[in-house]
């Protein structure tokens, strides 16, 4: 198992980063939350990993935080829900952000992540419902200006904008 990897930071790339130690490059699929909270190339870098195993694949997932990490642990033992979906999933949403839709039972904005149908959706939140509020404690309160950051938040990304740049936009609208 690998828990973590620690180094210079050599790719950064929309949803993979390659961390250097001891001259080896370990090359992890990340969220692209993740992606935005790491530093310049060739700055240090910490990532907590994920080896994802499968009889045609063997990958590296990395995380900023052990949050996220067990979040992804979470998504990927829902039946239906593999390893690309999970790091879609939080991709779109922060660990917090998930939680409400969890707790609040919000199918629609999760079905709105590619890959992600009724379903799955509906799946997600009857398994982790109970899970998810282990994360952290306690999920945040909802709010009706809370959600509507959330939508807006979410059909930028899924139109295909950075979920980092998005975010200061609709938090910059939301001031107004």
């Amino acid at each position: 198992m690998i828990y973590s990897v620690r180094g210079k930071l050599t790719v950064k790339e929309l949803g993979f980063a390659v961390v250097e130690c001891g001259g080896v490059g370990y090359g992890c699929r990340t969220s692209y939350n993740t992606v935005a909270q790491l530093g310049e190339i060739g700055s240090e870098a910490m990532l907590y990993t994920y080896l994802y195993v499968r009889e045609d694949v063997v990958e590296l997932f990395g995380f900023a935080t052990q949050q996220e990490l067990s979040c992804f642990k979470l998504l990927i033992s829902v039946s239906g829900v593999g390893a690309t979906s999970a790091r879609m999933i939080l991709s779109a949403y922060t660990v917090p952000e998930l939680q409400m839709l969890i707790s609040t039972e919000n199918v629609k904005q999760l079905k709105s992540i590619k890959g992600i149908g009724s379903k799955t959706a509906e799946r997600i939140i009857v398994d982790l419902k109970d899970k998810v509020q282990k994360l952290s404690g306690e999920i945040p309160a909802a709010s009706p200006v809370n959600n509507n950051k959330q939508e807006a938040l979410a059909a930028l990304v899924v139109l295909g904008f950075n979920q980092a740049a998005a975010s200061k936009v609709v938090d910059a609208i939301a001031k107004d």
